[in-house]
């Protein structure tokens, strides 16, 4: 592999759910410690109360004693996942692959290694999604299930977004075709996933579709009936710009 050491970067966003990550992390420190992938993995605090810092820092520091290339970036206040998961990515600007899992432990680790390893070996784009196959299965509440089939006919209908599930929350993107569709992002709530694929669709960039074991954990932070109207609100938003060819990127002045 030509890549290096740090040609990855993985972000988990995290918003006062240490208790969560203190058991995922374990796990995923321990499968990355394993893993021959040049990864670099980032603990993405979205503004969380000083009590959740001073955890967060003890479990970088327990995980980094069996995978070193753990970090920490707090942001200085809450903003929403898709505001973390930017500002995480961006430490690193020349990262070859970028991608993101959520710490609720929904993906094991071995499902993730092998979404960044399929993107690597076929040099792609790789997102999971929730779609029971002979391989893949995946459990959700009812609840969980109606708000995630109507939220992605919202997507296609409002946006044309042919993807089979724009929200599962693990990613892998290569760098060069996110870092042209950086600057037009700017959902920072649970829609960024519709806009960040949006962009990449309308510029030009392909991804791969990948079934994952998937089982929702308790004790999340979003709620389907709560959320689904910022969300829907922000879809709106997202077809207002694409309408109006705010997901192109600025041309070159020409003197």
């Amino acid at each position: 592999m030509s890549q290096s050491r740090r040609g990855i970067t993985l972000v988990t966003p995290v918003w006062n759910d240490a208790s969560r990550l203190a058991v995922f992390g374990a796990d995923l420190a321990v499968a990355l410690a394993r893993s021959t992938l040049p990864i670099r993995w980032v603990i993405g605090d979205d503004g969380s109360r000083a009590e959740s810092h001073r955890k967060l820092t003890a479990l970088r520091e327990e995980f980094a004693t069996t995978f070193p290339h753990v970090e920490i970036m707090f942001a200085n206040a809450h903003r929403g996942k898709g505001s973390v998961v930017r500002e995480s990515w961006l430490t690193d600007p020349e990262a070859d692959w970028l991608a993101f899992v959520d710490a609720d432990g929904s993906l094991a680790p071995p499902g993730l290694l092998d979404l960044i390893s399929t993107a690597v070996e076929a040099d792609s784009s790789v997102i999971g999604i929730r779609k029971r196959t002979d391989t893949a299965n995946f459990t959700e509440t009812p609840w969980r299930a109606l708000a995630h089939r109507v939220f992605l006919l919202a997507v296609r209908l409002l946006l044309g977004l042919r993807c089979q599930d724009t929200q599962c929350g693990a990613k892998v993107l290569k760098g060069p075709d996110y870092r042209r569709i950086a600057p037009l992002l700017v959902e920072n709530g649970l829609a960024f996933d519709s806009e960040l694929l949006t962009a990449l669709h309308v510029n030009g960039a392909k991804w791969i579709e990948i079934p994952v074991n998937w089982h929702e954990k308790g004790g999340g932070k979003v709620r389907p009936v709560r959320d689904a109207w910022p969300m829907l609100a922000a879809l709106f938003r997202i077809r207002k710009r694409l309408r109006s060819g705010g997901f192109q990127p600025a041309r070159p002045h020409q003197p």
